[in-house]
């Protein structure tokens, strides 16, 4: 008899999380390599966003948080839930039913999953393989091509979100480092928005929101002018009214 996948799992529901990172350049998001059990002679190298079944004696916040933690060592990240997931396809893909097959106990139970969005500080965290995470990788987000189920699907509901909220929400600043420059912060913005932001504008109204505290220190390293480091003022951010409130 096959060994249950997952202690306590209910075998119809389960999170998947999309984790976006950036390095200074590009934005990333978080992937895992499907891994194997029982030394099965499988050829799967598919690529899936990190999510499993849930436990029975969680909820679902809790079982995002446990698979984010296991995978990165994050704990207390921004975490946010973007929908449920239950087309009767989307487990269906020829090399996904092969992997369910040598995996679960019930390979063609109905599984719908709720999604989630995290979004990280690369340069804080190191990812490690965990549950059926064969290989954790960041890859940049304009090169990501066909993944496992329906997890293409989940992604680009994730992007819709994340984008709304950065009109509204300061959510960006949770890939930043503490202290950055303003071309940081416009790069990052521009490559969540697809490259759409006129850099002047943003600029100009980034400092009009009040939002941006200047510091006194510069970029060190770098092979052009050192530019001027700022961080967010995120306790006047809190003070103020979000009523029809846009942040760029």
């Amino acid at each position: 008899m096959k060994e249950k996948y997952v202690n306590q799992a209910n075998p119809n529901v389960s999170v998947d999380c999309v984790v976006f990172g950036f390095d200074g350049s590009d934005l990333k998001v978080l992937l895992v390599q499907r891994d194997l059990r029982d030394n099965l002679d499988i050829d799967d190298d598919t690529l899936v966003l990190p999510g499993d079944l849930i436990n029975d004696d969680e909820d679902l916040d809790e079982a995002a948080s446990r698979i984010l933690k296991g995978l990165t060592g994050i704990k207390n990240i921004f975490l946010e839930q973007i929908g449920a997931f239950g087309s009767p396809k989307r487990l269906l893909k020829k090399r996904d039913q092969v992997w369910l097959n040598a995996i679960r106990i019930l390979p063609n139970a109905r599984v719908i999953t709720i999604g989630y969005f995290a979004l990280v500080n690369i340069k804080n965290y190191k990812t490690k393989p965990a549950g059926f995470a064969k290989h954790v990788l960041w890859q940049d987000y304009n090169t990501v091509e066909e993944l496992g189920f329906d997890h293409n699907v989940i992604l680009n509901s994730a992007i819709s979100v994340l984008r709304d909220k950065l009109y509204r929400e300061p959510v960006g600043f949770q890939l930043l480092g503490k202290e950055f420059s303003l071309h940081q912060l416009y790069t990052l913005y521009n490559e969540i928005m697809g490259g759409d932001i006129d850099r002047r504008n943003f600029r100009r109204k980034m400092l009009k929101t009040g939002f941006l505290k200047e510091t006194e220190n510069y970029q060190e390293g770098v092979p052009h002018k050192p530019a001027r480091l700022y961080t967010f003022a995120k306790k006047k951010f809190d003070n103020v009214s979000k009523a029809n409130f846009k942040f760029y």
